[in-house]
C-alpha cells in the first residue's frame, strides 16, 4: 500500500521533527558537559588555592614561620622600605632581578634575596671566618639541586647558618646536612607569585 503525498509529506515532517529533537537533545548533553567540566576546573582551583594558602597558614614545616610581608617590586636596592621582620629577609619588598642560582662569592642584598624567595628559593647563607671546609659542605649540598638554592656569605647576621624561604628562617650554629636538605626539598620550587 502507497502512500498519499499528505502522508509522506506529513511523514518527512515527523522525521524532521525528531530529527531535530535528537540534535537538541545532543547539544543539551554537550552543554551539560561543558558546564560540569568548567565547574569541576573551578572547584578543583578553589580547592588548590585554599590548600595552598590553608598549608602556609597551619603547616609545621621545618623553620621559624615569619608573617608575610607582601611582595613588593621596588626598582633599586636603595629605596627606602620598611624594614624586614626576619634577618635574613623572609619576604617583603624586593628589586624586579634575581641573583644567579647557586654558589656566589659576596654577600647578596635583601632586596635581592627577596625575590629569590619569592621565585621559590632557597638561600643557604653563613656568618663565619675561616670555615672553608663549612662553605665547601654547604656548596656540596646545594650542587644536587640543579636550581632554585644559592649559597652566600651574609656577614651581618648573627647565626652561622641561615637558610631561607618565602616566609621560613632555620637557623644553625653547625653543620647538619639532614636537615638542610629537609629545608631545601620542602619549601623549594614553591611560586609565591600571589599578593599579600
Amino acid at each position: 500500500m502507497e502512500l498519499t503525498r499528505t502522508e509522506r509529506k506529513r511523514l518527512r515532517q515527523e522525521k524532521a521533527k525528531a530529527e531535530i529533537t535528537i540534535q537538541k537533545r545532543k547539544q543539551a548533553r554537550r552543554s551539560l558537559l561543558k558546564k560540569g567540566v568548567t565547574v569541576l576546573i573551578l572547584l578543583g582551583g578553589l580547592v588548590l588555592v585554599g590548600h595552598l594558602l590553608l598549608r602556609d597558614a597551619l603547616w609545621g614545616g621545618p623553620g621559624t614561620r615569619y608573617p608575610n610581608q607582601g611582595n613588593l617590586h621596588i626598582s633599586s636596592v636603595e629605596i627606602p622600605h620598611l624594614p624586614y621582620n626576619s634577618d635574613p629577609p623572609t619576604s617583603g619588598p624586593h628589586v624586579p632581578y634575581l641573583a644567579s642560582w647557586g654558589v656566589h662569592r659576596a654577600p647578596i642584598p635583601p632586596e635581592v634575596q627577596v625575590h629569590n624567595l619569592e621565585d621559590g628559593g632557597v638561600l643557604i647563607q653563613y656568618n663565619c671566618r675561616d670555615c672553608d671546609s663549612l662553605v665547601a659542605e654547604l656548596e656540596k649540598i646545594a650542587a644536587e639541586f640543579k636550581e632554585g638554592v644559592i649559597v652566600a656569605p651574609y656577614p651581618t647576621m648573627k647565626f652561622k647558618i641561615a637558610l631561607t624561604a618565602w616566609g621560613r628562617l632555620e637557623t644553625l650554629e653547625r653543620l647538619d646536612p639532614a636537615k638542610i636538605r629537609e629545608f631545601i626539598k620542602t619549601y623549594r620550587g614553591i611560586d609565591h607569585h600571589v599578593p599579600g
